[in-house]
């Protein structure tokens, strides 16, 4: 029997194959089932709990994510997705083999970008950097139904509750900033699905978001609430002591490890999140950039200059969602809602490019924007359309992703996809890529079974990659 029961060459097998070989009726086996079991807490207490900084297994093109979500389902054909044959479609009224008439799109499409992208003037800031920009328009995904879709595209499940993505790469990489939390959310009303959308389920708790909403007070109750802050530190100190005196009764209580460092990061948060949220050394030239007033604390705008100054002090995934639930991009009744919710996003996401760019932070932080799925070529209402998740846009800019690029392509029509094809799965498997993580071996162990992001599936976009 080797020494070290992890050591695979020891004995020309692996754990598990020791664990067959001895399972026929061997009085050894209890002992040894024991101490495989605390050779794994203890490397989850380790590695698994906790936000410290680690070096991703694969050289890494990207350090951090700045993940822009749109819920509702944005139109493809009506964004980034030109069908000049679905406006003569629309136009004569014609009607799919499905009985239902196709609806022209809204918007003109131009290419203002050296790359020649077309993007439809719902987007023409946006448009203008697209040379940043590697446009994917054949995305797919597994359901019809926001709540589903929105898991699915955040979780890679669409039927059971699992980690977020931001969880994922929480608990990959860790934070270099140990006053900050590595996963945040900047979400000014919940979307589908709730806080699910930013939960790290079954990973332990310290991986989960903390959401920050715009406002006077983004994350309730962190000022200091002590007279004073040398009475602060010895009240938290007599905590800590009650804390890891009760923990050490329940040394493998996962929610209670977690509580308790939730507790550090707040006492962290105190110091250094106030001054990530202080916008007032802005230039008027950044604050004109993004199209944010000086002083104003609301808004898409804000969002993204506070995403930049986050990714500059070391969170790894910061996820930013421009409106809830309810009064979002699901344009069943009339696709002119589309309008003010782009204007709303446009020019600052054009700006948050243009701006990690200007910083020489384009190269090491992956900028991803998506949805949940498209709409349909056809009528839902006289002046709208439904869900449809065979083919919707999404995209992504820096951290190793080629620029000023289209990848795949539908029909005529924007119904079916016709080439090169993007899962949900490829889509989250290239992400993790970028972080230097190959998605198949990023796991956790849960229920018996070895747990990832891209679940049995998912393929790396190798074409896209720089």
């Amino acid at each position: 029997m080797p020494k070290n029961l992890h050591d695979d060459g020891a004995c020309g097998c692996n754990r598990r194959q020791m664990v067959r070989s001895l399972s026929a009726g061997s009085l050894l086996l209890p002992g040894i089932l024991q101490m495989l079991l605390a050779d794994d807490l203890r490397a989850a207490a380790v590695d698994y709990s906790s936000v410290t900084p680690r070096t991703p297994p694969l050289p890494a093109k990207a350090k951090r994510v700045i993940f822009l979500y749109m819920p509702g389902g944005v139109s493809h054909m009506d964004s980034f997705d030109p069908k000049p044959e679905l406006v003569k479609a629309g136009e004569e009224k014609r009607k799919s083999p499905g009985g239902r008439e196709y609806v022209r799109p809204l918007w003109n499409f131009h290419p203002n970008a050296k790359c020649g992208t077309e993007v439809s003037d719902l987007f023409p800031h946006i448009r203008d950097v697209m040379d940043e920009v590697c446009l994917i328009r054949s995305m797919h995904g597994d359901h019809n139904d926001h709540f589903q879709a929105t898991l699915g595209i955040h979780t890679g499940s669409v039927t059971v509750a699992r980690p977020s993505i931001g969880s994922w790469v929480s608990y990959g990489l860790g934070t270099v900033n140990q006053n900050l939390p590595s996963f945040v959310v900047l979400a000014p009303q919940l979307p589908y699905a709730g806080a699910q959308v930013w939960s790290s389920d079954f990973l332990p708790g310290v991986h989960s978001g903390t959401r920050l909403v715009a406002g006077a007070e983004p994350i309730p109750d962190l000022t200091r609430r002590s007279a004073t802050a040398h009475l602060q530190d010895m009240e938290l100190g007599l905590l800590a002591r009650f804390n890891r005196k009760h923990q050490q009764a329940r040394p493998a209580d996962p929610a209670l490890d977690a509580r308790i460092k939730t507790f550090e990061t707040a006492y962290g948060m105190q110091k250094e999140m106030p001054d990530a949220l202080d916008l007032s050394k802005e230039t008027d030239a950044t604050l004109k950039l993004y199209g944010l007033e000086r002083g104003s604390s609301q808004g898409f705008a804000w969002q993204c200059l506070v995403a930049r100054r986050l990714a500059e002090r070391g969170v790894r995934f910061i996820e930013l969602i421009d409106v809830g639930a309810s009064n979002n991009w699901d344009a069943h009744g009339d696709m002119r809602t589309h309008e003010p919710l782009a204007k709303n996003v446009d020019q600052a996401i054009a700006g948050l490019i243009r701006d990690l760019k200007s910083r020489g932070m384009l190269d090491d932080t992956l900028v991803v924007w998506t949805t949940e799925f498209g709409r349909t070529p056809t009528a839902d209402s006289p002046k709208g359309r439904s869900h449809y998740n065979k083919a919707f846009s999404s995209w992504l800019a820096g951290g190793g992703i080629k620029p000023g690029i289209v990848h795949g392509k539908t029909d005529e029509l924007a119904a079916n996809i016709v080439e090169n094809g993007v899962h949900v799965h490829d889509f989250h498997a290239t992400i993790l890529n970028r972080l230097g993580f190959d998605h198949t071996k990023l796991t956790f162990r849960y229920a018996g079974r070895d747990f990832r992001l891209t679940d049995v599936a998912g393929n790396v976009i190798e074409k896209i990659l720089v």
